[in-house]
């Protein structure tokens, strides 16, 4: 081959091009690490060098001109890099992680301008994650401690957005890898400053219990509806039930009227009578009812905490033909609320059907969804569950046995941990809202991941 090269010059000319070529496609499969000396011993990195973005330093950068890592992406379609560090830690020990970003011409940085933090040992290998040891016979392995997923906070009015988690390290790590990414957003730019994580006060417990009632009302008139719920309520306060969940439109449920001629004003008398039963009991009650407001009546839940105050309420936003035919308005907002142990976000009856409104409520931050429903396919209230990693805390007027609903108690994998089958009886689950659920393979905390990975077909 030598002694062609220099008798062929083609053959030569041909080697000199193989050569180059060779090293381009090195270049383009090479593991992406930046040498640069970037401040803090941060390092530029790229799943591949054909997708690299450009990495810089802008020393007066910064919410407090301390300085700033910048990522920058040209017209192209779908780059993607990171600044990468190791950080030291102790396993299961409690870490504080926090970070300013901001963004220019970033479409969605919900999705593109995410941090991770990822577990490793000392070789460079994930860790098992620290789970309870039924999840580990139930699965068959420990599952993995997967990337923990920052969320975004406030945005100040220079455009600074604070991205915090508040972490457990897994007993066996012995290092944590952080990630500050700015991933496909063509012409976007990000800067990162103030970038810490430290170890802080353990994570303690959250235990909350959830309660459900399964009974349906007589009909006699609006308040002895309402009535007939109070020994239940009684029942679940002695089980040391903080939120307990009643059914829909109950002052209405068999009393032979119209919804606009039940429906009332909220706050009003239902949600006063329910209001002395909560404070009575020391604990959180919702409950369904037809609300009127001016020409306009509302199928509503309504959330009052364990001092009989009315926290807020939530109008359906689903409405099926029998209740657009008697003239019901839909709702178009899904608040959240926060109580004395957690988030709560409400929905009603139909809208379970529809992934849309447990998933805004999700995204809007609820830990534990509570559910007024008449009647539903069960299987999707352990699908709004499971899909979320919330509780769902259903109250049907369906029996057990026409398997078309259940009184009960959802977890995050949308498993019924505690049910109420028969007529005028409670159940109660105790569950933990600090202890996420981690699921096996690559799912991690999932709860965790949805913000970064749902898609941005709505345009958020």
């Amino acid at each position: 081959m030598s002694y062609l090269r220099k008798s062929n010059p083609m053959v030569a000319s041909f080697h000199k091009y193989l050569c180059i070529a060779n090293c381009l496609i090195a270049l383009l499969v090479a593991p992406a690490f930046a040498e640069e000396p970037f401040p803090g011993g941060w390092k530029a990195v790229s799943p591949r060098n054909e997708i690299r973005p450009d990495f810089s330093f802008d020393a007066s950068g910064g919410s407090d001109k301390s300085g700033s890592l910048v990522i920058t992406h040209d017209a192209r379609e779908g780059l993607d890099g990171h600044f990468r560090k190791e950080f030291p830690v102790v396993g299961g020990q409690s870490y504080q992680f926090e970070a300013l970003r901001k963004t220019v011409n970033v479409k969605s940085p919900r999705r593109s301008a995410l941090v991770r933090v990822l577990w490793q040992d000392a070789s460079d290998h994930m860790v098992p994650a620290d789970v309870p040891e039924w999840q580990v016979k139930q699965l068959g392995h420990t599952p993995t401690a997967e990337p923990n997923h920052p969320v975004d906070g406030d945005t100040d009015d220079l455009g600074w957005t604070t991205v915090t988690g508040l972490y457990r390290a897994p007993s066996k790590v012995t290092r944590a890898i952080v990630e500050l990414h700015l991933q496909w957003a063509p012409e976007g730019q990000i800067e990162w400053s103030n970038v810490v994580l430290k170890q802080c006060k353990p994570i303690s417990k959250r235990p909350v219990t959830l309660a459900t009632i399964h009974f349906k009302p007589s009909g006699k008139s609006p308040l002895a509806n309402c009535e007939e719920y109070a020994t239940l309520i009684a029942d679940a306060a002695k089980q040391h039930a903080d939120l307990v969940v009643l059914g829909e439109t109950v002052p209405s449920v068999g009393v032979k009227s119209a919804p606009h001629e039940l429906a009332e004003s909220v706050p009003g008398p239902t949600t006063e009578y329910f209001g002395k039963l909560a404070k009575k009991n020391h604990l959180h009650i919702v409950v369904s009812l037809y609300e009127r407001d001016a020409h306009l009546v509302y199928n509503t839940a309504v959330l009052i905490d364990a001092e009989g105050k009315l926290i807020g309420k939530y109008r359906k936003v689903c409405l099926p033909h029998g209740e657009v035919e008697k003239g019901i308005a839909p709702g178009n907002d899904y608040p959240i609320f926060q109580t004395s142990f957690g988030k709560v976000g409400l929905m009603v009856c139909y809208d379970g059907f529809f992934p849309e409104v447990a998933r805004e409520l999700s995204n809007r931050g609820a830990e534990v969804i509570a559910w007024p429903v008449w009647g539903c396919n069960p299987l999707l209230a352990r699908a709004r569950a499971c899909e979320n990693h919330v509780y769902v805390v259903s109250s049907t007027f369906m029996a057990s046995n026409q398997n078309w609903m259940n009184s009960a108690i959802y977890d995050q994998t949308g498993e019924p941990i505690a049910t109420a089958s028969d007529w005028g009886t409670v159940a109660v689950a105790e569950v933990d809202l600090n202890q996420p659920y981690v699921g096996p393979y690559n799912l991690g905390d999932f709860r965790s991941m949805i913000p970064r990975h749902r898609p941005s077909s709505t345009g958020n």
